[in-house]
């Protein structure tokens, strides 16, 4: 599931909870509307989390290497 569909999840579930009035027999409408968003936003969360991770290339050895900053003056007045 893509960060989509968890933005799609997250806003059916608040429909089904804040702005209906539905009954169905031995279905408790606000709850499962509640159920929806939390589903949605743990994908979320493990969406990003994951795509976060898949950002950073990895290196040969693992580690990143220091930056060397070398200068060289011309003038000897330094």
């Amino acid at each position: 599931m893509g960060i989509g569909g968890c933005i799609i999840l997250i806003a059916i579930g608040a429909i089904i909870t804040f702005a209906t009035d539905w009954h169905a027999k031995g279905v408790n409408m606000d709850l499962l509307g509640l159920i929806m968003m939390a589903v949605g936003v743990i994908g979320m969360a493990a969406y990003v989390s994951i795509f976060k991770r898949r950002r950073i290339p990895p290196t040969a050895d693992g580690d990143v290497p220091p930056v060397v900053e070398e200068r060289y003056y011309t003038d000897r007045r330094y």
